[in-house]
């Protein structure tokens, strides 16, 4: 193929303006990016060398090297991974192919730290070797092919870019990066080893650098005037050398691997910028033998709730590389979870399909469930912020443990509504997952009571663990529903998550005690209503029968029934779904989302000693009353009118 010039993709364009204009903070983040996609080439070369250990060449050995030439100004990243063909070569470096582009730019802000982790998180990488180079330069062949099937592609990182064909004999790819003038640092012995130490010593193969020795200067001739020597230099030697450790981290020991390793090999496996919150590390043994190394994020992704997207942690299998987001390892409402499981057991040539069926991965999938939930019951047992610990309890806690104060409610913040899906999805674990579970209460503003913390504040005589789901904290503290129990002051769960509608199916007590809607079924406080007020209900009941017969033959076509009751303060009315009954949010979220849901005909609860309702009685307006009380119940819990003008005409009449 002769040179060929192309056009970058117009986001390409867009995104390589941002890099060159100083994206990233700091510079040094390119090598770790390139490290990175010369040691994925190598990765997918172990992969397709498993059917085809042809693709080895005469090469078997796999590494990473770093060269540069300050006489030239250029610094070389060279694999000898599965390389690239031509059209490889101009869909992967002049298009966000794998990334989503309409997606990715959407996202694009302009701010400087944003973008950034945006380029890790949508792994285009690559082109942050622009950041120092004014040019680029990628030398490549593509495992098993000619050597006269080589690819040349070149950049400035403006509007274009051009491709040729060469003769290069090794497969692989070399990134040549042409200096900027002020990052000629970069072509440094000493600097790159601190930066491949710092980003890349935790990658599984070997990255090599040409050893350098120091020569001295030459003897100035004796007749010269300043006499002595000239200035000595570091010279290469030929003979190259592993400047990382060359093993895969999660094969270490613990003891030998510092908390900032293990905190750039997640941003590594990741993409992510900030650091992880907590991690494990674990060697298992028994029937089934693995290492894990799982990583929970501190920020939650910007799909996490895209459920058809592909999530999971990487598989190994003895160290080769067998597959990304190995989504059969871990359940689906633990999708956030990163990380790396490498197995002894599983054959190399595991397929998705195979995962599925495995019965060792049923054991690992099993295995690093129970090791998360560990690590998130570990963070909840020492959840309590430190503004707010008593004098002097933390000076007994270990340093360990002062770190962890308050790492569970950020942990929540981000991930708990996601978590709650376990409830329906993971039987085995759900008594765990609802001691993990976290809500606001009529008492307490923010999400932090569990039903523990409940279950400790009950009332003597009370005999269920109380809760109410509504769109928004606001919707539920103030609902009429909750008016009586704020009068008795006996604390109700604000459930405000979309999630809960759907996972409280799933979960009808909390060890051994019931849990109770407080907008289901008849008002039935038990031991906690005393019998004058039970008299006084009964009684109201009686009285009011000619009302509520009228009542319930004018809202006949919206109210399943009509009754009274005393759960009521300060509201006319609200409206109430049956105990077995789908409630009335979970029908409006259900055709929210497009999906088919049975008429909800609700019961509408009236206070007998509210005004309104008093008037109700021989009024003229009685019909008219009567369904402007619905209207209002309707809207009080977060419902609309079925028909809002007739409303708005109904008390407009009223107010005129």
């Amino acid at each position: 193929m002769s040179k060929q010039t192309h056009a970058f993709q117009a986001e390409v364009a867009q995104l390589l303006h941002l890099v060159t204009h100083s994206l990233y903070s700091n510079q040094e983040i390119f090598l770790r990016e390139l490290i990175s996609n010369a040691s994925d080439a190598c990765d997918k070369l172990r992969f397709e060398a498993l059917n085809n250990t042809a693709l080895y060449e005469d090469a078997p050995e796999l590494q990473v090297r770093l060269s540069f030439d300050k006489a030239a100004k250029t610094l070389t990243i060279t694999d000898n991974g599965i390389g690239m063909t031509a059209q490889e070569a101009i869909d992967h470096l002049g298009t966000i192919a794998k990334s989503g582009t309409k997606d990715f730019m959407s996202k694009l802000s302009g701010d400087q730290k944003s973008d950034a982790q945006l380029i890790g998180q949508f792994g285009v990488g690559f082109y942050s070797g622009f950041i120092v180079a004014e040019k680029i330069t990628v030398e490549t062949r593509r495992a098993g092919a000619a050597a006269a099937e080589g690819v040349r592609w070149i950049s400035g990182g403006t509007g274009d870019f051009e491709v040729e064909t060469i003769t290069r004999a090794e497969r692989g790819t070399s990134v040549i990066l042409h200096l900027r003038e002020e990052a000629l640092d970069y072509a440094n012995t000493w600097k790159l080893k601190e930066i491949v130490g710092k980003y890349s010593d935790h990658i599984s193969l070997p990255i090599l650098m040409e050893k350098e020795e120091w020569q001295d200067g030459e003897l100035i001739e004796p007749n010269n005037e300043e006499g002595g020597r000239q200035p000595g230099a570091m010279v290469k030697t030929g003979e190259w050398e592993t400047i990382n450790k060359a093993s895969a981290l999660w094969s270490r020991s613990k003891k030998d691997i510092s908390d900032e390793q293990y905190a750039d090999f997640y941003k590594q496996i990741s993409r992510d910028f900030e650091a992880p919150l907590t991690w494990t590390h674990n060697r298992v043994e028994g029937s089934t033998e693995y290492t894990q190394l799982l990583y929970i994020p501190s920020k939650a992704p910007q799909d996490l709730w895209n459920r058809d997207k592909k999530a999971g942690i990487k598989l190994y299998v003895k160290r080769v590389f067998i597959m990304d987001e190995a989504e059969a390892l871990m359940p689906s409402y633990l999708r956030f979870v990163k990380g790396v499981v490498d197995s002894a057991d599983l054959p190399l040539n595991v397929s998705r399909e195979l995962l599925q069926e495995s019965r060792d991965v049923k054991a690992i999938r099993e295995g690093c469930t129970k090791r998360v939930l560990s690590m998130l019951e570990d963070l909840a047992k020492h959840d309590q912020a430190p503004e707010a610990a008593a004098d002097g309890v933390t000076d007994v806690l270990s340093e360990e443990d002062k770190a962890k104060l308050g790492q569970y409610s950020k942990f929540y913040a981000e991930f708990g509504a996601v978590l709650k899906e376990g409830l329906g999805e993971d039987f085995g674990n759900q008594a765990r997952l609802s001691k993990l579970l976290r809500f606001a209460s009529s008492t307490h503003d923010t999400v932090s009571v569990s039903f523990a913390d409940y279950k400790a504040r009950m009332k003597e005589g009370q005999d269920a663990i109380y809760y109410i789901t509504a769109d928004t904290l606001a919707a539920a503290k103030n609902s009429p529903q909750l008016e009586v129990f704020k009068k008795k002051g006996i604390e109700v769960l604000l459930m405000t998550d979309r999630v809960d509608e759907w996972a409280l199916n799933f979960v009808h007590e909390f060890d051994g005690t019931p849990l109770q809607s407080v907008a289901k079924g008849a008002f039935d406080l038990g031991k906690l209503q005393d019998e004058e007020e039970k008299k006084a209900a009964e009684d109201a009941a009686e009285t009011f029968k000619p009302v509520l017969a009228k009542l319930k033959e004018a809202l006949k076509d919206k109210a399943e029934d009509v009754r009274v009751t005393s759960r009521l303060v300060d509201s006319p009315a609200c409206l109430v779904v049956t105990d077995d009954g789908m409630s009335m949010q979970l029908a409006r979220m259900l055709k929210q989302a497009g999906q088919s849901a049975p008429e909800v005909k609700p019961v509408l609860e009236v206070n007998p000693e509210h005004a309104l309702v008093k008037k109700l009685d021989g009024s003229v307006h009685f019909h008219d009353l009567a369904h402007i009380l619905f209207d209002q119940a309707l809207l009080a819990e977060g419902g609309l009118p079925a028909d809002p003008a007739a409303y708005v005409k109904r008390v407009n009449a009223l107010l005129s």
